[in-house]
């Protein structure tokens, strides 16, 4: 096939300040990220300055809108290109010449692509030139974009256009990290303060003053208290006015002794600055007078970033302030309203907090990544080329995985992306931690992987006990926890043999000593392997065997034996003709037991396990992928074969666990439709799910610890975040072990690796049907 479907964007553009320019270079900028070159974006700019058309790298051409005949002229341009797919209008009307912008009429009648018409501002109550305006654009286009329900809802009632046409994406949010937020205080020399903040182009619409008339009451209280006013003036309103409205502020301030707890940063923030400001902030006012304000980029931004928000009641904040996540008042020009809400915020420090994590959590769903999938996705519909889209693999990140690592070992869960002490230790997560910087270390021959690896084993031999058995729960202080008296251990111990025989098996890459110290461990509690009953403990123990095995001259070949007539009979007792698996139910690591039926077959050589292996796999697959997606157990609740299934609360861990086994059945049998699956279900991660969402952190290369029903959970706990670890190694041994290309089956979506345009066009590398490179 050609070269990717590129998909044009018109919009205003950096380096002009405006909200929706810097939205369109964020979009822009994410669809990149997730896509790669398999969906092109270019940039056609509007302009309404001369001076800002020279020297623009960074788009295709400029659209100089007080002009008619240049609508026309792009649209020309535009239909002689035979590369272009979709081209998405950012509307607002004040960017378009004409009446209500009517100027871009001209061009949406004259250019012969598929119009997508994104709409940042949806007015209720239109005179019938509005209204005309807006149905000519809904008729000229394929889909209509818009950010809220609320809009959606007046486009249906009041514009009468079907709902089947409208799509709603939310405005994009940039991920930030939770436990930055001190550490940004002090930065700022913030400490000692209560912020508040509000920022964007300052105009007379943002109703500033009104906030200032609060301030004296909750100063005379808290003096500690400082107002940041983010943002220059709005250029527009700075052509016709000057600094007139920030004149004014300055003067109040000035009239009410506020000198010392406002404070104006005048300029245009880049994103960094701006993040570190918000992310800062502990209370965030948002005082705008215009009722129908349909959606605020400022607002979603503070949001993002934990920020309870006390606002005006704008379209936007009554769609997205519960009570939970900030206050909304009850009108636009009561100074006597924000002052109550503010001092209720100060002293309720913890009912603050709260806030500001309900809406850190919230907002998660509108992250920039997830906000690209959505545009992805209606690009593919309007095109019908989504088969011709990949995600692209997101960089190897353990940064995570070394914070939540301290000297004795990797702690359990988080708070968000805070490593939690009071979580302890366990067993477990050392053991899998283990194996995933193992398999790091091979690439990364690095000192601190090395540290890691360390760190971990001496944690397994801490609670290896005389007898060989292990305890899995260590308490923060390094004292073996109760827990130990309560839980069946023995899955534990079988992923303590899995990893340590995994570890020894690497004796070419890792120091001597980890090596042996590792085999001292297995050693010592090979023994008690023939006690094992758990069919997930016999599994994993007998992955430990088959890696110790390719290094060690032991004779495991009985012990080995033993454990496979066990899964042997618990597949005889349990089997029927539409029920082939070892349990009368399905529930946690359902995979590695018919992977470790495949490792029985790979030390002992009897086919019939190999048999046994494909047939329970293939009947476990049956369960997980449906309609191009894995959907594994869920965790609320197991499948009975006499049951119905539920589904949704999947966790990572299971996602990884399938993945491995898959790689190992393509390696043994050579079978595609397993190297397939291994994509769709890694791809699960990228936001290949019933939600549509990522569920990695790019920022910090967690990975979220459950996909719900209706949200993530955006704890980032070491189960989580060392599965998608593991998961995303073998994406990467899979792509090195490629020598010819490979299919991927998601609802006709890719996974690509490639971020060089040219490079997937030359003949190997190019995407063509049902085959990509990755």
């Amino acid at each position: 096939m050609d070269a990717n479907l590129k998909m044009i964007l018109i919009s205003s553009f950096p380096p002009r300040e405006c909200g929706i320019a810097t939205f369109s270079q964020d979009l822009s900028n994410a669809l990149s990220n997730i896509y790669g070159c398999t969906l092109p974006v270019e940039i056609y700019a509007l302009e309404n300055d001369m001076e800002r058309c020279k020297d623009r790298d960074d788009i295709t051409d400029i659209l100089y809108t007080p002009t008619l005949t240049e609508y026309r002229r792009i649209a020309n341009v535009i239909n002689e290109r035979n590369d272009v797919g979709m081209v998405c209008i950012q509307h607002e009307f004040g960017l378009f010449g004409g009446d209500y912008g009517e100027h871009i009429l001209s061009f949406m009648l004259a250019v012969n692509k598929p119009l997508v018409t994104v709409f940042h501002t949806v007015l209720p109550n239109p005179d019938s030139k509005r209204k005309n305006i807006i149905e000519a654009i809904n008729n000229f286009s394929e889909k209509l974009i818009v950010q809220t329900h609320n809009s959606q809802k007046i486009l249906i009632d009041e514009y009468g256009i079907s709902s089947e046409k409208i799509k709603v994406i939310p405005h994009g949010t940039h991920i930030v990290l939770w436990k930055d937020k001190m550490a940004l205080k002090e930065k700022f020399d913030f400490q000692e303060k209560i912020v508040l903040s509000s920022f964007g182009l300052i105009s007379e619409n943002k109703n500033i003053e009104t906030v200032l008339y609060a301030l004296p009451e909750i100063v005379k209280e808290h003096t500690n208290v400082l107002f940041l006013i983010l943002g220059k003036t709005h250029p527009e309103v700075f052509k016709k006015e000057g600094e007139q409205y920030r004149e004014k502020l300055i003067s109040i301030v000035d009239k009410l002794g506020l000198q010392s707890n406002v404070k104006f940063i005048n300029k245009y923030l880049e994103l960094q600055e701006l993040m570190e400001y918000l992310n800062s902030t502990d209370i965030y006012l948002f005082s705008s007078k215009d009722p129908n304000q349909a959606v605020s980029g400022t607002f979603v931004y503070a949001m993002s970033t934990g920020c309870p928000v006390i606002s005006t009641p704008i379209p936007h904040a009554n769609e997205l302030i519960d009570g939970s996540n900030g206050i909304l008042l009850q009108g636009f020009h009561d100074p006597a309203q924000f002052q109550k809400a503010i001092l209720y915020l100060i002293e309720n420090k913890e009912e603050r907090v709260n806030m500001g994590k309900n809406a850190f959590s919230k907002m998660r769903a509108t992250s920039w990544q997830n906000v690209a999938i959505g545009y992805g996705k209606v690009f593919g519909e309007v095109t019908n080329k989504e088969e011709d889209l990949s995600y692209q693999l997101p960089a190897i990140n353990p940064k995570h995985i070394q914070e939540l690592t301290t000297d004795f070992g990797m702690l359990q869960f988080s708070d968000y992306s805070t490593p939690d002490p009071s979580s302890g230790y366990t067993l477990d997560d050392n053991a899998r931690a283990l194996i995933a910087m193992t398999m790091y270390y091979k690439s990364h021959k690095d000192k601190q992987t090395l540290k890691l690896i360390t760190t971990y084993l001496d944690f397994i031999d801490s609670v290896q006990q005389d007898n060989g058995w292990f305890q899995n729960y260590v308490d923060f202080d390094q004292k073996l926890s109760s827990q130990n008296l309560e839980v069946n251990l023995e899955d534990a111990n079988g992923r303590a043999l899995w990893c340590l025989g995994y570890v020894f098996s690497n004796s070419q890459f890792l120091p001597i000593a980890i090596t042996k110290k590792a085999e001292k461990c297995f050693q010592k509690a090979l023994p008690n392997i023939a006690n094992f009953t758990s069919p997930r403990a016999i599994s994993f123990a007998l992955k430990g065997l088959y890696y110790f095995h390719k290094t060690s001259n032991t004779d495991i070949e009985k012990i080995t034996q033993q454990l496979v007539d066990k899964l042997m009979r618990y597949y005889e007792l349990t089997s029927e003709p539409d029920w082939n698996w070892y349990e009368d139910y399905l529930t946690y690591a359902n995979s590695v037991v018919p992977e470790a039926m495949m490792y029985a077959y790979l030390i002992l050589g009897n086919k019939k396990y190999k048999e046994i292996a494909e047939i329970t796999f293939d009947f476990l697959l049956s369960h997980y992928f449906m309609k191009g997606k894995i959907q594994v157990i869920s965790n609320n609740g197991w499948f009975h074969k006499r049951n119905q299934r539920t589904f949704y609360g999947e966790q990572p861990i299971e996602i990884a666990y399938t993945i491995f086994t898959l790689e190992l059945f393509f390696e043994v049998t050579q079978k595609s439709k397993y190297k397939e699956q291994l994509q769709i279900a890694f791809s699960w991660f990228l936001g290949n799910n019933h939600l549509n969402q990522i569920m990695y952190n790019p920022v910090n290369g967690a990975c979220y610890d459950g996909l719900e029903r209706g949200h993530i959970n955006i704890n980032q706990g070491a189960e989580s975040s060392i599965c998608y670890f593991i998961s995303r190694l073998i994406m990467n041994r899979l792509v090195a072990k490629s020598t010819e290309p490979f299919q991927l089956k998601k609802d006709n979506l890719f996974l690509c690796d490639c971020n060089d345009e040219k490079k997937c066009n030359q003949p190997k590398h190019r995407i063509i049907k049902k085959h990509l490179v990755i």
